[in-house]
This record gives C-alpha cells, sequence and structure tokens, in this order.
C-alpha cells in the first residue's frame, strides 16, 4: 500500500510535510484546506487534489498566480507522479512523493503539517530549481557608466602625467608655475 506526501522544498517552512489522506482534498492559504499553505501567494482555495484509481490527480481552481507540474502551468487536472515537483505562485515549491509502507503496520498520523528533517536523497530531485531567475534578454544593454568614468579617469591620469613629463623636459616649470621659487 502506498501513501503519499507534500514535502515543502521552498516556501514559508521549508522541510515541512504534508500527508495526503482522503479522496479529495483541497489545498490553499484557508486553515481549513487540507494543505494549508499560509502564504500571501497561495489562494484561499488554490487548487484540488482528487484520489482516482490509486493516484492522486491535481487541477488548479482558478488561483491568481497559478499552479505548475514540473514548471508547466495547469490548464487542466494532471496525475501526480512520485517526484513531480508541484508550485503554487512562483516562491511556493512542494515535491510529490508516494511512501510504500507494511500493510499491517500501524501508523498514526495528524491531519496537520508535520515538521520533519528534508526527506533522504533516493527521491527523484530535478538537477536545477524548479525557479530561476531568466536570463537577460538577447540585445539587452549593460549599464556602461561605471566603465565611461574608469576610462575616463585613466585618460585624465594619463593626460596629466603626459603634461608634467613635457614640462620638465622641456624646462617650462617657470612659463606654467611662475609661482615656483627660484623662476
Amino acid at each position: 500500500m502506498a501513501q503519499f506526501q507534500f514535502v515543502m522544498r521552498s516556501g514559508p517552512t521549508p522541510g515541512v510535510v504534508f500527508p495526503l489522506e482522503g479522496e479529495q482534498l483541497t489545498i490553499g492559504r484557508d486553515s481549513s484546506n487540507g494543505v494549508a499553505i499560509n502564504d500571501a501567494e497561495v489562494s484561499r482555495k488554490h487548487a484540488r487534489l482528487t484520489f482516482q484509481g490509486g493516484k492522486f490527480v491535481i487541477d488548479d481552481l482558478g488561483s491568481t498566480n497559478g499552479t505548475f507540474v514540473n514548471g508547466q502551468r495547469l490548464a487542466g487536472p494532471v496525475v501526480l507522479k512520485a517526484g513531480d515537483v508541484v508550485s503554487l505562485g512562483e516562491q511556493i515549491v512542494l515535491m510529490f512523493d508516494a511512501i510504500n509502507s507494511d500493510a499491517g503496520a500501524t501508523v498514526a498520523v495528524s491531519r496537520k503539517a508535520v515538521p520533519s528533517a528534508p526527506p533522504a536523497q533516493s527521491y527523484a530531485q530535478p538537477s536545477a530549481p524548479a525557479y530561476s531567475a531568466p536570463p537577460p534578454a538577447m540585445g539587452q544593454k549593460r549599464n556602461m557608466t561605471p566603465i565611461y568614468i574608469g576610462v575616463g579617469a585613466l585618460l585624465f591620469v594619463c593626460l596629466c602625467a603626459a603634461f608634467f613629463l613635457w614640462v620638465d623636459a622641456t624646462y617650462r616649470w617657470c612659463v606654467f608655475f611662475p609661482f615656483i621659487s627660484g623662476c
């Protein structure tokens, strides 16, 4: 028999485990949800999980920031597989996992989220973060002001050095600096 859970990878409480029990659960900010995540990016009733044929199916409930599975925004119901990454908006990332258990074992689980250590490395984890900042657009200009200031300062120092070398080489100290004693 398999039990299912979400493990929060990023969000307000990383590492928290949400056991998934029952035929239908809602995910959202409201405390009445089966998976309650108190974060501004999560709608009150954000998504619905339905247990069908031994698998969980997730569907967005018209949330403002969207529900994503493995980086793809949901346009309809999607069957979840162990290792799938479910994101609510851009900041909340949950890992869906199936836990095989002994049918004869007694298991007591709370309906509330159970804090735990992050799961072992046996889970299928994406090689890159689910969300990363987009690369700069092609042809996007960089701020060149610091470069112009640096080149200008270097040019100024070089010109000053060249001027003083020329004054010294041509013995024109008294022409340019008559206030110097001995002129």
